[in-house]
């Protein structure tokens, strides 16, 4: 896996975006006769969308992401908006002007939230995209989108590399330490079980870090361990149970 030399300020280099990266340029230095559609998925709160965005800066990909309310035009004027280029007036015109832009600019296209298309049965729509432009196209969703996907066999043919995102590691929960608590020292070892019951979430993890640093302020403290921070629970994600009338 080839590292981040640089993600850009306040992004933390986390293995998850080493390996989109290296995904996405897999597909963009693939050989003419490789399928180009490349499927990067994992739970949420991994830090997908993150990633997908150091992607998209480093090789100038088209981001767009998928809302639950689009319909095929929609899908096509978020791509054509994210291209810098006037939709047309009917779908199979934007479709059209993407396939061919795609094709002439060389530019990636990346789609977030993918499972939305794939569940309101409108994801042939980026086959219809990529056949048309060869483009290399990443497809970003949740751990099931694998699953969604063989409903659509010529869809499924066509995918180059599964990317599974990875839960974040002990170092990634230091690296967002050393990024995001600038003002409080959170020792090893309370780390370590930030990283235990995070659950490989890297949302969590950044919680956690806030609430911790956030405390050993309110404290006076400038460095935080597991002694001090004691029985305090941690966020682990998790709604709180129904509180008992006294």
């Amino acid at each position: 896996m080839s590292l981040v030399p640089n993600p850009g300020p306040g992004v933390a280099p986390l293995g998850n975006v080493a390996m989109c990266l290296s995904t996405l340029r897999r597909a963009i230095t693939r050989p003419a006769h490789l399928p180009g559609i490349v499927v990067f998925y994992g739970p949420s709160g991994y830090g997908k969308s993150t990633a997908a965005t150091v992607a998209t800066i480093h090789c100038d990909a088209v981001y767009v992401q998928a809302r639950s309310s689009w319909t095929r035009k929609a899908a096509h004027q978020a791509i054509l908006k994210g291209l810098g280029v006037l939709p047309a007036k009917t779908v199979a015109e934007m479709s059209d002007q993407i396939a061919e832009e795609l094709a002439l600019s060389k530019r990636p296209l990346i789609v977030d939230e993918v499972d939305y298309l794939a569940e309101r049965g409108t994801i042939e729509l980026i086959r219809d995209i990529y056949e048309s432009s060869q483009a290399p196209v990443m497809l970003i969703g949740e751990e099931g989108l694998p699953g969604k996907l063989k409903r659509w066999e010529r869809f499924h043919g066509r995918v180059l590399d599964w990317a599974p995102a990875q839960p974040a590691s002990l170092e990634d929960c230091k690296t967002l330490s050393e990024l995001h608590s600038t003002k409080v020292q959170i020792a090893d070892d309370l780390l370590a079980k930030v990283h235990d019951v995070a659950g490989g979430s890297v949302r969590r993890i950044c919680v956690n870090i806030a609430r911790i640093e956030e405390q050993a302020q309110v404290e006076g403290r400038d460095v935080m361990d597991l002694a001090a921070w004691g029985a305090r629970e941690l966020y682990t994600g998790e709604a709180p149970s129904r509180r008992r009338n006294a």
